[in-house]
């Protein structure tokens, strides 16, 4: 058996009569253990052949392997509509949907970088106090001994077992339970006293409590004494114990970590220590979350400007017959300010009183009882939403949200972790302050640890260390060295979030496994791409296969073989209309190889548009990296945002300039990054953020009812005349509720079988046949098509359908004009790619009237696009510019950075490197520009 053919006895992947989805029951043979990609335009049945039947496949057989109670449990996988595959290795799906919303998952975590080094700090870290800074001591029993006859030789001591430390409390019954042991002293708050028939001390005060174990004067022949006296003590005191000498002085001993100065112990480390996912490590206030969410004065007092009476505090609104307005009244009369009085114009010591409450009981006039007052105490706004947050209902939960904000953890600052914790170093460096560094400062605190650290901490360490610069050198080779440990995973596109698991693949070593990734290099810069395609064929020679869906140049120039898929979409494609060899598909006339040649190209503009004269600013971004930015987007042209991966680019954009805009037009609760002043406002009427996030999470939202076409249709279908015949309604065509739809399957189409031990089963409705109505709603036809018909219908069938119904005819356009001719309209929302969801939604917006003053900012919206698709989108977004309006566009695409206008390019790398904005003008001019990555390949491109 040869080497290629690995354990399956096969030499290639061979894919028999595929059928899933659009593929026209194709027949493939894929060579194992080669970088191979495939590619074609959007729709075209790439993710049908690579996930939903080689992925699927694969998943099938492995949950197979199972035993038939185990599935049961973990549900089961349909057979995909294929022939056959043969020579399936183990698969592995590297997806971007799979980004973990978890705020708890971070970089560290999933790469187990950070795993490595809580066990690695566990072990070789070295305790200091929190208290005084002095290098925590361990001692044994014999250690305890020697000291104190060392120290103490001759002299009278108390040995002391300490049981209770800085609680309250009466502690009558401990007083008891110290009694029955035989002991007949305590130390109570420092004073040496007998035990007493019922005593007890003050329950609201603090006390320190220890048993007196043992009075003795120390001599070397008593050793024996000494030591039964120290053992018990350490019994008693659960591992500590203390000794007070003729000076009165104390001093403590511990079998644990223990600062000799103040007395402070620690428990012995582990690494769930040093875990803020556990509770014996995490910070108690914010439960290792780095943030908490506070009420705060400012969401409770918005404008400043308004009176009480005209609702300046927002949780009460606007005056009205109430007690608390009444007890308000009554408590501002002594600060000579009023209900009407506006709130910028209140003393400070009343904002004070308002917020949070006085303990002197306000006297309110009784209405029922005149000349009778009620005396009550007025709790304080910012106290009475705190109570309710405690224990109010899920509806006032969700109230409250509008007052508070989130805040760095004051006990913790962000670091997550118990103090404890953060006081166990190497090399002077607690844990937090490691996962707070990017990944290239971590390599190189790391370089050399050895000889800074001692010779027991190098025995210890030397595996783990091994571990941890191999995993960080994984993530420096594919190009996210910017990136910090402790960086949510939530926050990352999913270009870097694929790019962390595909890291942490290379870092398992596996081989003879099948991995099959989905354009990963999304949201990568053209110069961390080579680190990228280096990293595919790393993986690629452990010995391993791996099938990328990608419709990168490079990647597709770099790669073994290529697969093309197509020739249109939807139903156009589902063919192979080239494979090969880079070398040998280039001479193919498909599309994609047209593009890869240079035949075809996206034509450079002649002319680069003016603008219209007016530019919005914004000053003084500080947000995350950026270095005190000021960004000028000049109005009315189409502007490209480009930089390397981590250089601010989402920081500017997203989480600056979009909630300025969105809080100045919408009123919007969210707080941008900081930045010093705006300008340029006056020139806009609107701001639309265009992202990748899913139209729905339900089978039943599709890009009919998402773009507000479904309601046009169903009003279309109830003034037919068989409808008003039957008097039926546009709910009536709704498959969401009663009426019209198949009861027998809730309007769902489809019927899902539980089959015990086995997994569920979907079947169409034996009702409905899937059609989602009853009979009586299908009869109503409009040209021969039912309700039904029409929601199967692709965008390019409905553009001529609806030809003669403007409102409808409108929305279908612009769904064809971006690309998604293949869907149909009722295609369920959790089938669409980030891609196509972003385009529904360009579609939707493009489909509404525009004021020509509006700004559109889009994240990478060529995610997912094929080079023909790149082309028709530009085109359309190009016309929304034409009518005056401003399209901002995040990108690394040089196809779409060249037709631009305008290009801001900020780096000049990324992480703490970047966060500046390092050239800006026309393409040609940034072009020239030297320190840029993106002028570099700008200029290749400019001139290809």
């Amino acid at each position: 058996m040869s080497n290629l053919t690995d354990n399956t006895g096969y030499e290639h992947i061979e894919v028999l009569g595929a059928r899933e989805h659009n593929l026209k029951n194709i027949d493939l043979t894929i060579p194992r253990n080669k970088l191979v990609v495939i590619t074609g335009i959007s729709g075209s049945g790439k993710s049908s052949l690579a996930f939903d039947t080689i992925y699927a496949e694969g998943q099938r057989r492995y949950m197979e392997s199972f035993s038939a109670y185990a599935r049961s449990f973990i549900g089961g996988m349909e057979r995909p509509n294929v022939d056959k595959i043969n020579g399936l290795s183990p698969v592995i799906s590297i997806e971007q949907k799979t980004t973990s919303k978890n705020p708890r998952s971070t970089v560290g975590t999933v790469t187990e970088i950070y795993d490595f080094m809580r066990l690695f700090y566990a072990r070789a870290g070295e305790a200091f106090s929190y208290l005084s800074g002095e290098k925590m001591i361990k001692q044994s029993v014999d250690q305890i001994i020697d000291v104190i006859l060392n120290d103490y030789d001759n002299q009278k001591l108390i040995i002391l077992a300490p049981i209770v430390k800085g609680r309250k409390g009466h502690y009558r019954e401990l007083f008891v339970q110290i009694a029955k042991l035989g002991y007949t002293k305590v130390r109570v708050d420092g004073v040496v006293m007998d035990i007493q028939p019922k005593m007890q001390l003050d329950r609201f005060k603090i006390h320190d409590i220890e048993i007196v174990i043992d009075r003795i004067v120390v001599k070397t022949e008593d050793r024996f004494r000494l030591s039964q006296s120290v053992q018990t003590a350490l019994n008693q005191g659960k591992g500590l114990m203390m000794i007070r000498d003729e000076k009165g002085e104390v001093r403590n001993f511990s079998k644990f970590l223990m600062d000799p100065k103040t007395g402070i112990s620690y428990d012995e480390p582990a690494p769930n220590t040093f875990s803020f996912n556990s509770p014996y490590g995490w910070c108690p206030c914010c439960q290792g979350l780095g943030v908490v969410e506070e009420i705060t004065e400012e969401a409770i007092l918005p404008d400043k400007s308004l009176s009480i009476s005209r609702g300046a505090i927002a949780p009460i609104g606007e005056y009205r017959e109430m007690w608390i307005f009444k007890q308000l009244e009554v408590l501002l009369k002594p600060f000579k300010v009023s209900l009407t009085t506006p709130l910028d114009k209140f003393p400070k010591e009343a904002v004070e009183i308002m917020l949070y409450g006085s303990d002197e009981p306000v006297p309110v006039p009784s209405k029922k009882y005149e000349g009778t007052e009620w005396n009550t105490k007025y709790e304080g706004i910012i106290n009475f939403l705190k109570r309710q947050q405690e224990s109010g209902s899920d509806k006032i939960q969700e109230w409250l949200k509008d007052f508070m904000m989130i805040r760095t953890c004051p006990d913790c600052n962000g670091a997550r972790l118990k103090k404890e914790a953060l006081f166990f170093k190497i090399d002077n460096k607690n844990i937090a302050e490691l996962a707070q560094l990017d990944v290239s400062d971590l390599a190189k605190w790391f370089e050399g640890l050895e000889e800074r650290m001692s010779e027991r901490q190098n025995v210890i360490g030397r595996e783990v260390l091994k571990e941890i610069r191999k995993r960080i050198g994984f993530l420096t080779g594919i190009g996210l060295e910017y990136l910090t440990l402790n960086r949510p995973l939530k926050t990352l596109s999913g270009g870097e979030a694929q790019r962390i698991r595909l890291a942490t693949q290379i870092g398992t070593q596996l081989t003879n496994v099948l991995y099959i990734m989905d354009e990963p290099s999304i949201g990568l810069h053209q110069r961390d791409n080579v680190k990228l395609i280096q990293a595919l064929k790393d993986l690629r020679d452990l010995g391993n296969s791996i099938l990328v869906v990608e419709h990168d140049k490079d990647m597709m120039l770099e790669s073994d073989y290529i697969v093309d898929i197509g020739p249109g979409a939807g139903r156009h494609g589902g063919s192979i209309v080239g494979q090969g060899t880079p070398e040998e598909f280039l001479k193919n006339n498909s599309t994609t190889a047209k593009f890869l040649s240079g035949d075809t190209n996206i034509e450079v503009p002649k002319q680069r548009r003016k603008g219209n004269g007016n530019t919005l600013v914004i000053k003084g971004a500080n947000g995350n990296n950026l270095k005190n930015v000021t960004l000028k987007l000049p109005l009315g042209k189409m502007i490209a945002i480009s930089g390397v991966s981590g250089s601010g680019k989402s920081t500017l954009i997203h989480e600056t300039l979009f909630p300025i805009l969105n809080r100045h037009f919408f009123n919007s609760k969210r707080e941008p990054m900081p930045f010093k002043a705006v300008e340029g406002l006056e020139f806009l009427d609107k701001v639309i953020e265009v992202d990748q996030s899913p139209i729905g999470r339900t089978p039943r939202s599709n890009p009919a009812t998402y773009t507000g076409m479904f309601s046009d249709i169903r009003s279309l279908f109830c003034e037919l005349p068989e409808s008003k015949i039957r008097g039926y309604k546009a709910g009536r065509f709704s498959f969401n509720v009663k009426g019209g739809r198949c009861e027998d399957c809730e309007g769902a189409g489809m019927k899902k079988i539980e089959m015990e031990f086995l997994p569920d089963v979907h079947i169409a409705c034996e009702t409905c046949k899937g059609k989602r109505f009853n009979r009586e709603t299908l009869e109503v036809r409009f040209k021969g098509k039912s309700i039904a018909d029409v929601l199967d219908m692709t965008v390019e069938q409905a553009v001529s359908f609806f030809e003669n119904q403007p409102k409808i005819q409108r929305k279908v356009q612009t769904l064809h004009e971006v690309g998604l001719g293949y869907l149909t309209l009722g295609q369920q929302a959790t089938t669409l790619s980030g891609g196509e969801a972003q385009r529904v939604k360009l579609a939707e917006e493009l489909s509404k009237r525009d004021t020509g003053k509006t700004i559109y900012i889009l994240d990478e919206p060529t995610t997912g696009l094929h080079f023909q698709d790149i082309k028709a989108l530009m085109e359309v977004l190009q016309k929304l510019v034409d009518k005056g309006n401003t399209v901002l566009i995040i990108e690394h695409n040089l196809d779409v950075i060249k037709v631009s206008d305008h290009v801001i390019d900020l780096g000049p790398d990324g992480g703490r490197n970047g966060g500046q904005i390092i050239a800006e003008g026309t393409p040609e001019q940034v072009a020239k520009v030297k320190g840029s990555f993106t002028a570099k390949f700008l200029k290749e491109e400019l001139n290809g």
